[in-house]
């Protein structure tokens, strides 16, 4: 009942094929088990091995043991992990789409060799620091500094909210340059000893509402030294972060569409079922008003899901148009997990309904890849040519 306009017709069969696949792990692997870390704040290691036997991990990129999928595969992907939870989705988010999208879009040929075939395997597992402690919706000030001392870059700095970053083995570090002030990545990989570089260290934040089972420490970069070919061939400005991030911005859209789905269908069979005044509330009209609004804006999420794969496939996707998905799909999918609580009334408390760890997942992705007002200001400044940032 939720593809109300009929769009599964649009998947061809390798996309249906990766759709089924991942919602059957989802439903087998991921639901049976994730309310426990959730609630212990734990990362869901055994889950690591069995998202590897999927051959999903990297997601558009194509060889390097990367599967090559299709734009609407890599979506559904996306859309059915997030049904299932929001933490696990992230995890696989960082790994294929901002650590492996890092090296595939700006690596050299060599580093692309080197890192991608053991991250598709899971064997390494990749982190994406850019967002600093004083530096998040203007990360493009970022402080993290670079400085060359003959065949190594020298890292100093503080990362934060690096998801993956206290478990992974290769680490995108994004720093200014302190010869030229530009904004460059770089590589931090652990050793074959299993250590990484000296300098290196983290610190696991705690507390979080949302999130919760998915690790996003503190990182401390203290004269980090990197080999001068860790530096990615064609990182040499903040352009070039922005590229990565247009490119996985779309995947917050997709990520919401999953959150909004899952709260949805979870409050249509409540409703059926729960019992108040003698009948179903499912019978009273303003719970159903409720379940018609909250499935039109499922379906207007979907509509913009589908065309957005279509033109990344054309090459025709701006960063304007991920901005306004991103926006658009945020907003109403908090809205939709808000409502389905309020459907399950007390129960919609309960982490055993699911709905609570859903709502309070959106309003991390709320957060994330651009917070609803800048993502307004990127599509404001496209509209009016005027930028209204300060």
């Amino acid at each position: 009942m939720t593809d109300y306009y009929l769009l599964d017709d649009q998947l061809d069969d390798d996309a249906r094929a990766v759709r089924d696949r991942v919602r059957k792990f989802v439903d087998t692997e991921v639901l049976p088990v994730i309310n426990d870390y959730w609630d212990r704040a734990e990362f869901p290691f055994p889950l690591v091995p069995k998202i590897a036997e999927l051959g999903i991990v990297g997601s558009v990129i194509e060889g390097y043991g990367c599967p090559g999928l299709s734009r609407l595969a890599a979506g559904m992907v996306t859309f059915e992990m997030s049904r299932g939870d929001g933490s696990v989705n992230t995890f696989l988010g960082v790994q294929s789409g901002l650590a492996m999208g890092s090296i595939a879009q700006l690596g050299s040929e060599e580093q692309k060799q080197r890192w991608l075939p053991g991250m598709a395997a899971l064997e390494r597992i990749g982190a994406f620091a850019l967002t600093e402690p004083e530096h998040g919706s203007d990360s493009v000030r970022l402080e993290t500094t670079a400085r060359r001392d003959g065949a190594h870059w020298v890292l100093t700095g503080a990362k934060r909210w690096i998801g993956n970053a206290s478990i992974a083995d290769v680490i995108v570090v994004w720093a200014r340059d302190e010869a030229d002030g530009q904004v460059k990545a770089f590589v931090v990989e652990r050793g074959s000893d299993g250590s990484l570089p000296g300098g290196y260290s983290t610190e696991l934040i705690t507390g979080k509402i949302g999130k919760r089972a998915v690790w996003q420490p503190d990182v401390r970069l203290d004269g980090v030294r990197v080999p001068a070919e860790n530096k990615l061939a064609s990182a040499n400005s903040f352009r070039d972060a922005s590229r990565v991030l247009t490119s996985t911005r779309g995947g917050a859209a997709w990520e919401s569409l999953g959150h909004a789905v899952a709260a949805y269908e979870i409050a249509l069979a409540y409703a059926k079922e729960r019992i108040q005044f003698g009948k179903p509330i499912a019978s009273f009209q303003l719970v159903q008003h409720k379940l018609a609004t909250m499935l039109a804006e499922i379906t207007s999420m979907q509509l913009y899901c589908f065309r957005m794969a279509q033109l990344q496939e054309q090459g025709r996707f701006t960063g304007p148009m991920a901005s306004l998905a991103k926006m658009n799909h945020a907003q109403k999918a908090r809205q939709v997990c808000l409502d389905a609580r309020d459907i399950l009334g007390g129960n919609g408390l309960l982490t055993e309904y699911h709905i609570a760890r859903h709502l309070t997942d959106m309003e991390v992705v709320h957060t994330y890849e651009g917070t609803d007002s800048i993502q307004a200001l990127i599509v404001g400044r496209d509209l009016t040519g005027i930028s209204a940032f300060t």
